[in-house]
């Protein structure tokens, strides 16, 4: 039989997503492994810090003292979604861009950020966890249709109807209707008047 602190370290493990365990000045506490690869070969080292300077987020080096007290510190998003899960009692999700500097230079990482309460031995903590949405975002932020049959360009000879795109990357599903203005234009509905 598995103790029950094992089962829930094997849960937390297989998350794919960063999960993290840091008090109210966002101090990491503990990890899961998806948050391990995250932070890199040395993530034993991040025990103890916090978060920015951590993540390398390109903010924390513009004050001395690190992640947590430079101007932009304030508007931190992660820093916040911490601070507001303490203030209401509950789970907060917001969604952002964060600046990280990584191997390639400073890297945009769009995340959904999650933090949510959680007393532990007497100490009340958070259970931050941090989402990459980057793919999802630039699939928002840059899709050429033509206009006319609502095509959707994979490349210059390659054209998808609209809802084949999206079915066949996001496993949506399409059903379809007629707006009120389109029943007007077409003559199958009078104005009110």
């Amino acid at each position: 039989m598995i103790e029950p602190e094992g089962q829930w370290r094997a849960v937390l493990d297989a998350l794919p997503v960063w999960v993290l365990l840091v008090d109210d000045d966002v101090r990491i506490l503990d990890f899961n492994r998806a948050a391990a690869d995250l932070l890199g070969p040395d993530a034993g080292g991040a025990i103890g810090r916090r978060g920015g300077d951590v993540l390398h987020c390109i903010h924390a080096g513009e004050s001395a003292a690190g992640c947590g007290h430079a101007p932009h510190c304030q508007d931190c998003i992660v820093r916040n979604a911490v601070r507001g899960c303490f203030v209401a009692g509950r789970v907060t999700r917001r969604r952002s861009r964060m600046q990280l500097r990584t191997a390639a230079g400073v890297t945009d990482f769009y995340l959904l950020v999650t933090a949510a309460p959680v007393s532990l031995g007497g100490r009340n903590l958070a259970v931050l966890v941090l989402e990459d949405i980057s793919e999802l975002t630039e699939l928002e932020r840059i899709i050429p249709i033509w206009s006319g049959c609502r095509k959707v360009k994979l490349t210059e000879a390659d054209w998808q109807p609209v809802e084949s795109h999206f079915s066949e990357r996001l496993d949506m599903e399409f059903t379809h209707g007629l707006c009120p203005d389109c029943l007007i234009r077409y003559g199958w509905s009078t104005p009110a008047r």
